[in-house]
């Protein structure tokens, strides 16, 4: 009785010290991790300024990396400065979240639900940039009087290389 005891103590110290030793011995030395180029970010983003001119308004686009850094923002010439913030938040919250914002509109209610938290929007018109099942970021657009063409031009942003984003992907 006594010698299994001793037994199982030593397993289970044996367990708690070189468990996690043994474990990162299993993990990568580094992960290739997928990213847009500038390029990527600039065509995107004229993309869908191009397009919300087609609809007759100026706003302003954002496209953030994987990260949820700022990698292209445009803002059109009497696009209003506020554009730039809330373009910057959708494209954040639909990366965040890995959803289009439309979808998340009324999904956290109450006072101190996750649309009081600075940064976050939960307003039509920010897109997650999705490929090959891997996350490259998020695009917002802001400056259209209705989120739905906000969201339109967004769609135009990812539209223009999304086949190459696909294609890359795999």
């Amino acid at each position: 009785m006594k010698a299994r005891l001793v037994l199982s103590a030593i397993c289970f110290i044996t367990f708690v010290i070189l468990g996690p030793v043994l474990a990162a011995e299993n993990q990568p030395v580094f992960h290739n991790i997928k990213r847009l180029s500038l390029d990527s970010a600039l065509t995107m983003a004229k993309a869908a300024i191009d397009q919300c001119r087609k609809e007759g308004v100026q706003i302003a686009v954002t496209v953030l990396d994987r990260g949820g850094h700022p990698q292209a923002v445009l803002r059109d010439v009497f696009a209003s400065d506020i554009t730039l913030a809330i373009s910057h938040q959708k494209a954040y919250t639909a990366m965040m979240f890995g959803s289009p914002t439309v979808e998340l509109i009324g999904r956290f209610p109450g006072a101190y639900a996750m649309p009081k938290i600075d940064g976050v929007m939960m307003q039509q018109g920010g897109l997650p940039i999705l490929a090959g099942g891997t996350s490259f970021g998020g695009i917002g657009v802001s400056g259209a009087p209705d989120s739905a063409t906000d969201e339109k031009c967004a769609q135009a942003g990812i539209d223009v290389i999304l086949d190459d984003l696909e294609m890359a992907s795999e």
